[in-house]
């Protein structure tokens, strides 16, 4: 899809979700996807589940994103957000 048509399905997933009140099972790899419209996510690796929770938590979790962008990302990903801190 391109960016036009993601975030028109994501508008329509919301819009489903709140008008409905149901809960929607949403299997994406775009992760700005889950993000923005996940209140709840589970990640599974190989199959695995190596984690839930809320959008904050896996966006934090070494585990993810260890299995998302390889290993050694995570040291990478600690150092960068020590360095932004600084400069906050």
């Amino acid at each position: 899809m391109n960016p036009q048509e993601t975030d028109e399905m994501v508008a329509f997933i919301r819009d489903l979700r709140d008008t409905r009140k149901i809960t929607i099972l949403l299997i994406e790899h775009d992760m700005r996807v889950i993000m923005d419209i996940s209140d709840q996510i589970t990640v599974l690796d190989y199959g695995l589940k190596i984690a839930e929770g809320q959008p904050a938590e896996i966006q934090s979790n070494q585990r993810v994103i260890e299995a998302y962008l390889g290993p050694g990302a995570a040291a990478l990903s600690e150092k960068f957000k020590q360095k932004k801190a600084q400069h906050a």
